[in-house]
């Protein structure tokens, strides 16, 4: 390519001038003239590789718009999770319930009463916001709480036992997402670990003989992210209780996920409550706020009053504590449970996970034809059963009995489903669900605006109109 035909270029004024004079307005003048450069750079080495001819401004304006658009575009999006996992960490885990939105947005708003006690007019304590709520729906003496889950066990360990050992069941040494581990942030908190028994079976007289002078808090971990199954053997925490109290050691209890509803009522495996937990008789007790309490993230430290205030002591706390965003939040979520009969229908999560398979499948029927139509010829579609799950480690063999769009590719087609799940995300609002079994598995528990995914899934590329929810489709099989 000749230097004449490189300046046939159009100059970033030019386009300025011109087609792309509405850039700046919309983007900003620095942002603007550094996509245009970019657009001019990209066309000038298309060029020297052989492109016959030089690009318009306008082409050039067009560019420069996409590429600031999709600068411009929110890295946090919302998606539509197909994945049949209710509470999905990586996105997001709980969707909250209205009331602590609203809450949320007041706080987001204005300013309002953080640390600030309307009664005396004097500095309060943001705790107090919730320490009521939480004492009342769980019986506990006290109340605070941190950031997640994992800083509420830390800055617990390192109050209660720094430079003294920490006794726990091998079988409870957890790992958590992301590759955390139990250990290490027992290591961080500034405690020894002192791990007794066994991975299958751990005993009553494996806690007495561990012990001793050194001994600064006796740990109970449920196991809320796996289970043990067979020939196992573990010691209760209302059976720790006496000889933790005999030894003058706190009991610390980690509930992991946590739940202060009885999920049975839901028709779900029973999971220990909070409530449970400190009836028998842990010293505190810790559990998560964004999981089956279906708030947003936080960590939540219960139990004697003594050492909760010690906890409040600890300098970490000021850098573990919660905002005002998610203290309004939660405390509109904590809320919602002071009236369990309508909690299902109030609260995502549990409305989620409470959700009849007859419902799910219904759905799934009513919007198969146009996944099938959006998915193109070279797919099979069916809706069938299938399975979904709690997530984020709460009953790791709870499953839900859900119904599924599954679609398949006719023949073999290497690469085939990769390039459909790649399609669904590019979607306007991502839809994500699993692939498994050699198919597009796009389970329906988790959606509930059939009317938005519509619409959605019509930005798809396909071949003619898309028909409307519960059209019938030949190739569609149920």
């Amino acid at each position: 390519m000749d230097a004449e035909s490189l300046r046939r270029l159009p100059s970033v004024d030019a386009v300025l001038r011109g087609a792309g004079a509405a850039l700046p307005a919309r983007f900003g003048h620095a942002e603007a003239v550094s996509a245009l450069r970019r657009a001019l750079d990209a066309a000038r080495e298309a060029m020297r590789a052989g492109a016959c001819t030089a690009p318009t401004a306008e082409a050039i304006a067009e560019a420069a718009r996409a590429d600031l658009e999709a600068a411009s575009t929110p890295r946090i999006r919302p998606v539509f999770n197909l994945t049949g996992t209710v509470l999905h960490t990586n996105l997001g885990r709980a969707v909250l319930a209205e009331a602590a939105i609203a809450a949320a947005t007041t706080a987001m708003r204005q300013a309002v009463a953080l640390e600030y006690d309307l009664t005396t007019g004097r500095r309060g304590e943001r705790d107090d916001l919730v320490r009521d709520l939480l004492c009342e729906l769980t019986g506990a003496e006290s109340a605070t709480l941190v950031n997640n889950a994992a800083a509420a066990l830390m800055i617990t360990l390192n109050t209660l036992a720094q430079d003294r050992e920490a006794i726990v069941s091998r079988g409870e040494l957890i790992e958590i997402g992301g590759a955390f581990r139990l250990p290490d942030i027992m290591a961080r908190s500034g405690v020894r670990l002192r791990e007794i028994g066994t991975t299958n079976r751990t005993h009553l007289r494996d806690y007495r003989g561990a012990l001793g002078d050194a001994t600064g808090v006796m740990l109970k971990v449920h196991t809320s992210n796996y289970r043990i199954q067979g020939f196992t053997a573990e010691v209760s925490a209302r059976d720790l209780a006496p000889v933790a109290k005999e030894a003058g050691v706190p009991l610390v209890h980690d509930l992991g996920s946590g739940t202060l509803a009885d999920l049975t009522r839901w028709g779900l495996t029973h999971e220990p409550t909070v409530a449970e937990a400190v009836a028998d008789g842990a010293d505190l007790v810790t559990f998560s706020g964004d999981k089956l309490l279906g708030g947003p993230q936080a960590g939540f430290i219960l139990g004697r009053k003594e050492l909760v205030a010690r906890i409040n002591r600890n300098p970490m706390k000021r850098a573990m504590r919660v905002d005002k965003i998610r203290l309004a939040a939660l405390e509109a979520t904590l809320r919602l449970y002071r009236d369990p009969g309508r909690l299902a229908e109030r609260l995502p999560t549990l409305r989620l996970i409470a959700r009849p398979a007859a419902e799910i499948c219904a759905v799934a029927e009513r919007l198969a034809p146009a996944l099938a139509r959006a998915a193109g010829t070279g797919f099979d579609a069916d809706v069938t059963s299938c399975a979904s799950q709690i997530g984020s480690g709460a009953l790791p063999l709870a499953t839900l009995p859900s119904a599924a769009v599954r679609l398949r590719p006719v023949g073999r087609k290497g690469g085939a489903l990769t390039a459909l799940a790649a399609m669904l995300r590019a979607l306007p609002v991502p839809v994500i669900g699993r692939i498994e079994d050699d198919a597009l598995w796009l389970d329906c528990r988790c959606l509930e605006d059939e009317a938005g995914f519509a619409r959605n899934l019509a930005a798809a590329p396909h071949h003619g109109p898309l028909p409307q929810a519960g059209e019938g489709e030949e190739r569609l099989r149920r």
